[in-house]
């Protein structure tokens, strides 16, 4: 009988901390065309009264200051929570831009420093109360990002006013904002029909980005050195980095790994090579399936995780992972489809997350719309088998899904997803899903949750 207490005890007191890991966390989703951060309240996303409804949205954070005319500014794409998770680091892809009118890529990135306190309470809704201050991005098109001691290490994607023509990940003082240093990707290796041009790196020129001539430079009917929008032929030449993530060897070593869409290859960078000022710090490609966008490090760091989204050379998306074993860092250990049953289905995977526990990833494919759990274990020994459950995701509007964003909550119990499609003009059309990874299945759907929404983070709320 005692020990049958004990077990009850014990169960209730499980169930206490589950519940109470709830009742402390919210979700930062990130607005995109909706230039606003949205906490949500993870426990009353949860209550059944509050399913397919925003009711769960507690506070909506601007990333910028409006315009003098009162248009919303900003571009938020990203979010990195710091150490002491009191402050979120945003990157405006384009800088502080009206998404309605900044119809085009390479607008200047920045880093929206943001107070949690204030992101999650209230009182603060839909104001600018949050924003502490905004860090230059160092160059155009920012997206991935990752944090250092005293550096932010950020991920250029673009050129300006360019979709191509990106090789800069920027290293900027996360005290001053000063920037502090880069590594600059070389050209290649992709598969273009035409030679690369000579680009050295480090490159040093009076006027600015190379301009060279191939089949396909006049893009848009004007010169540039780059094709302005993908789809283009043209593209194969230039990485154009998306996300980025760290990986630790067990001999102590950390590599830099960069997911290049315009290159179909994942960059290998010595850390300690490009903080002592290397700028020629990438010491290996590994090729993927297609063009990756996504990618995340398991707890440890010892494995690496790519989302092959889609080739910005022809109109094709992928339906592949890739894993890296840091231990190997210049090959891919794994590759597992995701998504779809054929070898042909596209279904564009977005931004993968791992469990806490490092065994298992989640995918949100986009074009399928749907969500993949993927086991580690089996992915580097039978790929074929990896994907342990595949998860459709409807919204209440009868709109298709299009999953981008993911992240799984400290206890492994919920993976959070952020989609819907782009709608202009912009207003608060996302969704976000949350999914019981035990059960395999949707619990709560929270509706209204910025537009085109791409990052996630988790936070529990700080003390006050």
């Amino acid at each position: 009988m005692r020990l049958q207490k004990l077990l009850v005890a014990g169960g209730f007191l499980l169930c206490f901390a589950q519940e109470t890991l709830a009742d402390n966390t919210f979700i930062l989703a990130t607005g995109r065309r909706d230039p606003r951060m949205y906490a949500i309240d993870l426990q009353k996303a949860l209550r059944p009264e509050n399913n397919n409804t925003p009711n769960a949205i507690v506070s909506r954070s601007k990333v910028a200051l409006d315009r003098l005319d009162g248009k919303l500014l900003g571009d938020s794409a990203n979010v990195v929570v710091s150490e002491d998770r009191k402050t979120a680091y945003v990157v405006n892809h384009h800088g502080a831009i009206d998404n309605d009118e900044f119809l085009q890529h390479g607008g200047r990135g920045n880093i929206a420093v943001m107070n949690i306190g204030k992101m999650i309470k209230p009182g603060h809704d839909n104001t600018a109360d949050a924003l502490e201050r905004h860090v230059d991005g160092g160059h155009f098109g920012s997206v991935g990002l990752v944090l250092l001691k005293d550096l932010f290490i950020i991920g250029n994607a673009e050129s300006h006013l360019t979709e191509d023509g990106g090789n800069r990940i920027t290293f900027v003082d996360r005290k001053t904002g000063s920037l502090r240093g880069e590594v600059e990707l070389a050209l290649g290796p992709g598969v273009p029909q035409f030679p690369c041009p000579r680009f050295p790196v480090p490159f040093v020129s009076p006027s600015g980005a190379p301009a060279f001539e191939h089949p396909f430079a006049q893009a848009n009917g004007t010169f540039s050195p780059v094709p302005l929008l993908s789809p283009h032929p043209a593209w194969g030449c230039f990485p154009d980095t998306n996300g980025l993530a760290l990986g630790h060897a067990r001999n102590g070593k950390t590599y830099l790994f960069a997911a290049n869409g315009g290159t179909d290859d994942v960059s290998v960078i010595d850390l300690d090579a490009a903080l002592a000022g290397d700028r020629t710090a990438e010491i290996a490609r590994i090729p993927t399936q297609i063009g990756p966008w996504g990618i995340a490090a398991s707890p440890n760091g010892r494995y690496i995780v790519a989302a092959n989204r889609e080739s910005q050379r022809v109109a094709f998306e992928g339906n592949t992972i890739s894993i890296i074993d840091v231990e190997n860092p210049t090959v891919e250990a794994a590759r597992v489809r995701v998504g779809t049953d054929s070898d042909t289905g596209q279904t564009r995977p977005f931004i993968p997350s791992f469990t806490p526990d490092g065994k298992e990833i989640i995918v949100p494919n986009f074009r399928a719309n749907n969500l993949s759990i993927v086991d580690l274990n089996l992915a580097l020994t039978a790929p074929a088998k990896a994907e342990v459950a595949r998860i459709p995701l409807t919204r209440p509007d009868g709109r298709v899904a299009r999953p981008k964003g993911s992240a799984v909550t400290s206890d492994g119990r919920y993976a959070v997803i952020s989609g819907g499609a782009r709608v202009t003009p912009s207003a608060p059309s996302g969704t976000v899903w949350i999914v019981d990874l035990r059960k395999r299945q949707v619990v709560a759907t929270v509706t209204g949750v910025g537009n085109d929404p791409y990052g996630l983070a988790l936070v529990e709320a700080p003390d006050d």
